[in-house]
């Protein structure tokens, strides 16, 4: 079984769903009662319960890096512009907002998130970057873009 990210945000949900119960149950005893006096350990419970939904969506978080998956098209792009970037002496720029890689981006695949599904005419399905969409709306014709949610960009 393959985990995902948006696994663990349903099971932080939960948590904190719990915890509020446990806080509002503790709560509901009368102040300076035997019941109220001994519910410490339940209160400490649903802190407990609260801190582990935070680790949870960090968890998330972090599975979630791990499993983007870049887009690999063969050139590299500007990751808010497109396909704008010049490369000189090593340096890429994109010519619109003057962002710099000291690599030759354009020249290398491209590592930025798969964020888009684009499916063609023909019915053949490419995954890509926001970048790339850009320059693909106005390639592909007829084609099918269909954003992803984080937890469905990897395959």
């Amino acid at each position: 079984m393959t985990v995902t990210p948006a696994q663990l945000r349903a099971l932080a949900s939960r948590a904190d769903a719990l915890a509020a119960e446990v806080r509002e149950l503790c709560l509901s005893a009368p102040a300076g009662t035997p019941e109220h006096d001994h519910l410490g350990a339940a209160w400490q419970a649903g802190e407990r319960l609260s801190a582990g939904a935070d680790d949870l969506r960090r968890a998330a978080g972090d599975l979630a890096a791990l499993q983007a998956r870049p887009c690999g098209m063969p050139w590299g792009v500007c990751p808010e512009h497109g396909n704008t970037l010049s490369t000189h002496a090593g340096v890429s720029t994109c010519r619109v907002c003057r962002r710099e890689w000291r690599h030759d981006r354009l020249g290398r695949p491209c590592e930025e998130p798969v964020t888009w599904k684009v499916v063609d005419r023909a019915g053949t399905e490419t995954r890509m970057c926001d970048g790339h969409v850009l320059g693909a709306r106005a390639a592909a014709a007829g084609a099918t873009f269909v954003r992803l949610e984080q937890a469905d960009a990897h395959p």
